[in-house]
């Protein structure tokens, strides 16, 4: 008999619905579903550009960030080039390379699940078009520090474009964040890339936005699909820039549950480095094999990479209460196994 799901951690999404005003706004977006959106979102451009503090030239709006990584991909990427990136990360970027005619290249996580940023440099070569880096990274939560960041930039060619994936990058903390918007000036081959779907909540509306040069910006966005972001997210998308304040909130309480998981899933005996994302992962050679037989038992659904880790999404309390409970199980057959 299959178990049913009752809490889904696997794909990193909020445990939080829309919030009252979202959804009304959306509410209102739908009454009007026979008239056609913006042939492209300038609109939509322009208010998101004004959030960020930057003129709209430099700001691409698409569905999703994996539409403006495509769009990227589709701008600079010839036959034959490369597209380099560590691995494991998201699943996306070798598909993205492959629709676009590229050839991936993906470079293994340093033993500690962070991206090798010498191992990445080295791999750059003559057919390289484009480099990712994920900040904080998907799956492990590792995060590239500013100077990290910055020595990095400064040593990839000018012809190399940079897509630095930075979905997750509200609930990054602490001193040694990127100052990502400032690096712009400095490295006209980077492309900032951002989402509405983590922390806004918004993850099946599609829209993302790209932050770059304005040469960068304009290529990208040749390859806009017409009427691409439809109304209702657009609305959702607006009203949520003017509940900032109640979505950083919901932002701080997830860090705070993911701070707590983390810890608490420590003092059970499973090794977790500190993350920055909206998750916690484990890695072997924990069990998280049987973590995942575990959870899937306790009606847990979570992201499994067999043999090599666990990604667990930070849900609401009760869902993480669900997944210490069961985790602490096998931690405690684990070792009295061993006794």
């Amino acid at each position: 008999m299959d178990i049913p799901v009752l809490h889904r951690l696997a794909l990193n999404e909020s445990p939080y619905p829309p919030l009252p005003s979202v959804r009304e706004a959306m509410e209102r977006a739908v009454a009007q579903a026979h008239r056609y959106p913006q042939f492209h979102p300038d609109d939509l451009t322009e208010r998101i550009a004004a959030w960020c503090r930057l003129s709209p030239d430099r700001v691409a709006v698409g569905s999703g960030s994996v539409g403006v990584a495509l769009q990227l991909f589709q701008a600079v990427v010839r036959p034959a080039d490369t597209v380099v990136y560590a691995w494991r990360t998201f699943d996306a970027y070798p598909l993205l390379a492959a629709m676009a005619g590229a050839r991936p290249v993906p470079v293994p996580l340093s033993p500690d699940g962070s991206q090798d940023l010498g191992a990445l440099l080295t791999a750059l070569d003559h057919h390289t078009r484009v480099v990712v880096l994920c900040n904080p990274h998907n799956p492990t939560g590792s995060l590239v520090t500013a100077e990290e960041l910055s020595a990095f930039l400064r040593q990839v060619p000018r012809h190399i474009t940079v897509l630095l994936d930075e979905a997750y990058v509200e609930f990054a903390r602490g001193a040694d964040l990127p100052d990502t918007p400032a690096l712009l000036d400095a490295h006209p081959n980077l492309l900032a890339l951002r989402t509405f779907s983590k922390a806004y909540g918004l993850a099946a509306l599609r829209v993302g936005y790209g932050i770059g040069s304005p040469d960068l910006v304009e290529r990208i966005r040749r390859q806009q699909l017409p009427f691409g972001i439809n109304a209702v997210a657009t609305a959702a998308v607006r009203a949520s820039l003017r509940a900032e304040g109640e979505l950083r909130r919901r932002v701080d309480t997830v860090v705070a549950e993911r701070e707590r998981l983390r810890d608490e899933l420590v003092s059970l005996g499973w090794r977790v480095c500190p993350g920055h994302a909206n998750s916690v992962w484990l890695a072997s050679p924990d069990p998280v094999d049987a973590g995942v037989a575990a959870l899937t038992e306790a009606g847990v659904q979570a992201r499994h990479y067999p043999g090599e880790g666990l990604r667990l999404t930070v849900g609401d309390r009760n869902a993480n209460d669900t997944v210490l409970t069961a985790l602490a199980g096998v931690r405690a057959h684990r070792s009295a196994s061993r006794t």
